[in-house]
């Protein structure tokens, strides 16, 4: 479905994932003129099912966020395809620009979600979201009982090996570039986890199945799943303009943009949900924080839409308050800018 884009919204979505299109969802339900702008990249588009996700496990991702946008639209909301390249203030909201198009809203959320940075060993990014996997909670169940093997590419690696190894007893973790600490090694060998040193090259697929990972020397140790850590960065480019830039993660794994507990970030009117500022969260998580990240939203236009109500009431005769009698005779709920 093609939507024409109107020039301006209470609140412009940037990201149409689950984090998105939940808040999208909670703003149109509350009468709010609100778009979604896709860029159509979801992090979990080679997955075969979204996992961990009450009442809707191992749905396939692009069913979900067809649902997801039908929800939105049936409420009066937007969902359009685009790219935003740049964000700017522009009087009291912001000035949102697609490249050959741009749209004013009031207020942002930002849910763009992350890429995954992946090392660079030949066959990985191929077997992505296949036999290639990052998370347990995610992937874990589907691969139980199969060789695993983890390669120690960034500080997360041990403690994806020990996780693991909930799920199978044969795990090999491969210290590659992440050579390890003593207490690491006694934690590994103390769950039966074989370690193998030296540096990976490749990974071995026969038959397009990952059969083995191949070292540096040559030596192929035969594994049937793969686990790596990603470095994991927001995809938050466009908001620089707006003085917003990425945080390093304490624990090493990426950057993400920073909210309070509501979502708010630091500059005034933007918010953000999801993986953009939560690099950890799964479908679940992002979608309930858009929701509440919507929320805020809300209350916030409400604040200042009181404002000018009272103003406008102690001047009767104010250009603000003929706005507003305009406004109440067209009967248009919908704040739009």
């Amino acid at each position: 479905m093609v939507t024409q884009l109107k020039d301006g919204y209470d609140v412009v979505v940037i990201g149409g994932g689950a984090a998105g299109l939940s808040g999208a969802l909670m703003l149109a339900r509350m009468r709010r003129s609100v778009v979604v702008i896709d860029a159509g990249q979801p992090r979990n588009a080679p997955a075969e099912g979204v996992h961990g996700l009450l009442a809707r496990d191992g749905t396939p991702p692009g069913e979900l966020l067809e649902r997801g946008r039908a929800e939105v639209r049936g409420y009066g909301g937007h969902v359009v395809n685009g790219e935003v390249i740049t964000v700017a203030r522009d009087a009291d909201g912001f000035a949102v620009c697609l490249g050959d198009r741009s749209v004013r809203a009031r207020r942002l959320l930002v849910t763009t979600g992350l890429v995954d940075e992946l090392p660079e060993i030949a066959g990985l990014r191929e077997r992505w979201g296949r036999d290639v996997i990052h998370c347990p909670y995610c992937h874990g169940w589907e691969v139980r009982d199969q060789a695993i093997g983890v390669l120690g590419t960034g500080p997360m690696g041990v403690h994806q090996a020990l996780l693991f190894r909930q799920l199978t007893t044969d795990v090999t973790y491969f210290s590659h570039t992440m050579p390890l600490r003593a207490e690491q090694s006694e934690e590994l060998n103390a769950r039966g986890v074989r370690v193998v040193r030296g540096e990976v090259t490749a990974l071995e697929i026969v038959d397009d199945r990952l059969a083995g990972v191949r070292l540096s020397d040559g030596t192929v140790i035969a594994r049937e799943v793969v686990v790596v850590g990603s470095r994991m960065v927001a995809r938050a480019h466009f908001l620089e303009t707006l003085g917003l830039q990425p945080t390093e993660h304490p624990a090493g794994v990426g950057e993400y943009i920073t909210t309070d507990a509501t979502g708010r970030t630091d500059v005034p009117g933007v918010w953000a949900a999801g993986n953009v500022t939560d690099l950890t969260a799964q479908v679940g998580a992002a979608a309930a924080a858009g929701a509440a990240a919507a929320a805020q939203i809300n209350a916030d236009l409400v604040v200042e839409e009181t404002r000018r109500a009272v103003a406008a009431y102690r001047e009767p005769f104010s250009a603000e308050t003929e706005a507003q009698l305009c406004e109440a005779v067209t009967g248009d709920h919908r704040h739009g800018i």
